[in-house]
């Protein structure tokens, strides 16, 4: 189906990464500067716009008024190395790439899009560990994301410390996902790792942690985009209906 919407590609020349970033910034058909935007920001970017179909389903939704107006946003990575040094908790440029999100993205995207300028109106969203990127960012900087979409995040014993010691999490809105069938995960570092029972823990955590939170298990999910497509309506709808 063809996009109804606008595709815009916009670079930042980052500080804090020492390179050149790319943005894909889509904007619904009936996009104008009269009217104000919430953001969605998505790690694996590409893989949001062309696996995930969210151009299209933002169309959908849209045009059935079952989303407010809302400017997608991906940001890619070059290689699975890349990504891992980026978006891992322990990653040589994970505190670069978040202090890039927070401090060099979120102000060029209010400058260029018309956004109410406020933490509930920005979203992070991502799979595996650009979910965990999304989860860890937002709960360092809760005032300037407000909603989170997480896929089947990585989960290890730093993000699970970091979910406790982050409580309350009361200013943050969270959807996040795991497949029944994510057992036997291959990591980027090529070992295999047990998904579900991590993922478990994490839901716990976070039900106690205070944020409006919708969690679901994907029967016979897997850890890959088929499930996370077939759910990405119900996420969209979750977080900004």
């Amino acid at each position: 189906m063809r996009r109804k919407g606008k595709m815009i590609e916009k670079e930042i020349d980052s500080s804090f990464l020492k390179e050149t970033m790319t943005l894909q910034i889509y904007h619904p058909e009936t996009f104008s500067e009269l009217y104000k935007y919430e953001i969605c920001i998505m790690q694996d970017g590409k893989d949001y716009f062309q696996m995930g179909r969210i151009a299209t389903l933002s169309d959908k939704l849209h045009d059935e008024k079952e989303m407010h107006n809302v400017v997608f946003v991906g940001i890619h990575y070059k290689d699975k190395y890349d990504r891992r040094k980026k978006y891992h908790p322990s990653g040589e440029q994970n505190e670069a790439y978040i202090n890039f999100l927070v401090r060099e993205v979120v102000p060029y995207l209010d400058d260029f899009i018309p956004t109410y300028h406020m933490g509930k109106s920005r979203s992070l969203i991502g799979d595996s560990l650009a979910g965990t990127l999304a989860l860890m960012t937002a709960m360092k900087y809760p005032h300037t994301f407000g909603k989170i979409g997480i896929q089947s995040p990585y989960v290890d014993d730093t993000v699970l410390a970091y979910v406790e010691r982050a409580k309350p999490l009361s200013t943050l809105d969270i959807y996040h996902t795991i497949g029944t069938k994510e057992t036997e995960v291959q990591m980027s570092d090529g070992n295999t790792a047990d998904f579900v029972e991590p993922n478990r823990k994490l839901n716990k955590a976070l039900e106690k942690a205070g944020a409006a939170y919708t969690y679901h298990e994907l029967e016979d999910g897997i850890h890959t985009w088929k499930y996370w497509q077939n759910d990405m309506r119900r996420l969209l709808t979750t977080l900004f209906d």
